[in-house]
């Protein structure tokens, strides 16, 4: 019998909507601390304070619109959120005080945790249901590759003009071409199913995953310290003043081979069998970066991060999907991406601290103690946890 097409024209569509979203997001995130030191003098505390209100919004937004998806026109919600998105941008270009500059920031984290619910669910909507494994797993390198190409280029940019008002008129146009590309997606028809409990916590959270939230809470602060404060720790650390761009880069390497490599194994249902991979590889490449040997480990440990995310994060979506009914959609990915923001503002708040009041040393070690500990639980623990709660027969 032959194979169900995955790669049609509204996959590719929303696969680039969601990689331009992340892209324009994500294109300022090792410079905003930068910028906030160079602009409002602000010192390391107050930065990671500034920089994790965009967190905490869209913590508070991304399980109702887990709810909005599944239960309204999930095209119009993504138009919608997608339209509020790029609009935000225009914010940064004329945020004169730190003050402004904060409330942009935690404001631009609602539609970002909207939109990126919205196209998650649109995008599982068009994979046909035989490729669902791959197809989660691809569009999981998406959020993945933006989110590690996005910010090296953001960097080069910034060496090449010193100008942070062209990094957001980039992010603005980004962001526009991602709301486009988003409105020429065609959805199957569904029924919106309306019959679920009338105040059911799920809702807004898929209650059977809560393990598997603890474990991508604890991945995501990882991300969080790492994506934020790479570029002052290699300034400060060891004396790196352009290469955070190159990091990056074998960061997105690492990305985009670990998912060609773990493509097959997905398509065979194997899914536990990636995360634990995924974990291991991660767990060295952040043992790599916190023991500060050299440039040489400091390269290194993108590529074992990169390798082990492209196989840990699609494993994890996976798994949130197959243990939630199909109505649930909207929901699951609501949960894994509200866990991955929940580490992710831990993360940014630990690591300016730590970093103000000890040292970007410390931070970083903790960070790899986390890391061991998330991988820890997940090869004793989530994957037999995942395997008594799917509602698939799927092989794992």
């Amino acid at each position: 019998m032959q194979q169900e097409k995955l790669w049609n024209s509204n996959y590719w569509k929303v696969m680039c909507s969601n990689f331009l979203l992340f892209f324009a997001f994500y294109i300022l995130t090792p410079l905003l601390p930068i910028y906030l030191d160079r602009q409002f003098a602000a010192d390391k505390h107050l930065i990671g304070i500034v920089l994790s209100g965009y967190v905490v919004a869209a913590l508070l937004v991304r399980p109702f619109s887990g709810f909005m998806v599944d239960c309204f026109n999930r095209k119009k919600v993504l138009m919608l959120c997608f339209f509020v998105f790029f609009i935000c941008f225009t914010g940064y270009i004329g945020a004169g005080t730190i003050l402004m500059f904060t409330i942009v920031r935690t404001f631009h984290g609602i539609p970002f945790g909207a939109a990126t619910v919205a196209n998650s669910t649109v995008a599982i909507d068009v994979v046909p249901s035989s490729r669902r494994n791959e197809g989660i797993g691809f569009y999981g390198l998406s959020n993945n590759l933006a989110m590690a190409i996005a910010p090296s280029v953001g960097i080069y940019v910034y060496h090449a003009t010193d100008n942070f008002s062209l990094l957001f008129w980039i992010a603005l146009v980004l962001a526009l071409a991602g709301f486009c590309t988003a409105s020429s997606v065609r959805l199957p028809k569904r029924e919106i199913v309306s019959a679920k409990p009338a105040m059911s916590l799920d809702h807004f959270f898929l209650t059977r995953a809560w393990l598997m939230a603890v474990n991508i809470i604890l991945f995501g602060l990882c991300w969080g310290v790492m994506s934020n404060y790479v570029a002052i720790y290699g300034q400060e650390k060891l004396g790196i003043t352009d290469g955070t761009g190159l990091f990056f880069m074998i960061l997105s390497m690492g990305l985009f081979v670990s998912r060609l490599i773990g493509n097959k194994s997905l398509r065979q249902g194997k899914i536990t069998s990636n995360g634990v991979r995924g974990v291991l590889l991660s767990t060295i490449g952040f043992t790599l970066f916190a023991s500060s040997l050299g440039q040489w480990s400091y390269y290194l440990s993108a590529l074992f991060v990169g390798l082990g995310n492209g196989q840990m994060y699609p494993a994890m979506l996976n798994m949130f999907v197959k243990v939630a009914r199909h109505d649930q959609r909207g929901t699951a990915n609501s949960s894994i991406l509200t866990s991955w923001d929940l580490g992710m503002g831990l993360g940014i708040l630990a690591g300016g601290f730590i970093a103000e009041y000890i040292s970007f040393t410390a931070a970083f070690w903790v960070t790899a103690a986390v890391q061991a500990a998330g991988a820890l639980l997940f090869i004793c623990a989530t994957r037999t946890f995942f395997n008594r709660r799917r509602l698939d027969l799927t092989t794992s």
